[in-house]
């Protein structure tokens, strides 16, 4: 969860993992991270197979991102809760990069089981002690 979630240890700017975030709230396999400096941006990365990271933006205190992550430990879907994307907000995008020319990596609206999971971490995240 360093240097943009850099698996191998150390980012290619020479953070070493774990640096770039600062966990704020766990529940299983579900992690609400903030950004240690800078803007609010999901890792690309994790060293544990299956996480959800929920990135918080700190200037409003809200759940802005939820970042899944596959057997490799790569990003490969995103939920964008607090701004549009081509009149959808929420609105997932697919894909390692947000490649918004592939019908099938671009943007779209959420399925039902997204949904809940939208649900079960603002019930995490306002309902936290």
């Amino acid at each position: 969860m360093g240097g943009r979630g850099s698996s191998s240890g150390v980012s290619d700017k020479g953070k070493p993992y774990g640096s770039e975030y600062t966990t704020v709230l766990k529940s299983d396999n579900i992690k609400f991270v903030v950004p240690n400096e800078g803007s609010t941006t999901a890792p690309m990365e994790t060293m544990t197979k299956g996480r959800v990271y929920v990135t918080i933006n700190t200037d409003k205190n809200v759940p802005a991102m939820i970042t899944y992550y596959d057997k490799q430990n790569k990003r490969f879907k995103q939920i964008d809760l607090t701004h549009e994307h081509k009149s959808m907000k929420p609105h997932t995008h697919h894909g390692y990069f947000h490649n918004e020319n592939d019908s099938k990596k671009g943007a779209a609206n959420l399925t039902v089981e997204e949904r809940k999971m939208v649900d079960k971490i603002n019930n995490l995240w306002y309902n936290r002690k």
